[in-house]
Formats: structure tokens, sequence, C-alpha cells
């Protein structure tokens, strides 16, 4: 009986040890806002600058967005379903240079990140 008791005691207090702890910090991914659809058809001639005009069009026509890091990783930007403002925030931020935090998730080899903050 003792045995059983202390079990559970320990079970509990574990438990409530896990759900004490603090969030893990999100993610952070820094790279210049690119809209997919023209990126992944003509990748050198579809970003910075000379083609914001282009990638703001996209975006606005709700093409996905992406974020394309200096070292060339992209990712798939995604809407936070329960806080979506970021996101919408992002889109009016094409071809530039941002700070993304968020979840990064990856799917078949896909890798996206989940928008939660822009700076």
């Amino acid at each position: 009986m003792k045995r059983r008791i202390t079990s559970t005691t320990l079970a509990a207090g574990a438990l409530l040890a896990w759900t004490a702890l603090p969030a893990s910090a999100a993610d952070s991914v820094t790279g210049e806002v690119v809209d997919l659809a023209c990126y992944m058809v003509h990748p050198q001639s579809s970003v910075g600058a000379g083609h914001k005009k282009c990638a703001e069009v996209c975006l606005k026509k709700g093409l996905p967005a992406g974020l394309l890091t200096t070292d060339k990783q992209l990712y798939l930007l995604l809407e936070d379903h329960d806080n979506s403002k970021p996101y919408a925030t992002l889109k009016e931020k094409a071809a530039e240079t941002v700070t993304v935090e968020g979840e990064k998730v990856t799917q078949n080899g896909m890798q996206g990140i989940v928008v939660q903050a822009v700076k």
C-alpha cells in the first residue's frame, strides 16, 4: 500500500513539474520575404528590390510566401491559425529582410515556419 502511494505521489509530482516548465522559445529565422510562385520558377530574377512590385502583387493575390535565408534555405511561411496578424503583416514586407519567429515544421522534405512574430 505504501509503495502504491509513493508511486502515485511521484507520478503526480513529475506531471506537475512537467506542466510548470516554461514553454520553449520560438525558433527565429532571418531572410528575404519572397513570393514562391515566382521564386520557384525563376529564382535568380525573383529576389531583391527589382522584384518587389511583382512580389507584392503575388502575395496580395494570396500566392504562397517564403523566407529565403542568406545561406539559400527556403521556408514556406505559414499563418498561425490562432493569430493571423503577424502573417498579414509579413505579406506587406515583400523583398525585405525580416526576422520571423515561430515554430519550425518539416513535412516530407519541405520546411516551413508558423509565423508568430515578425521583426
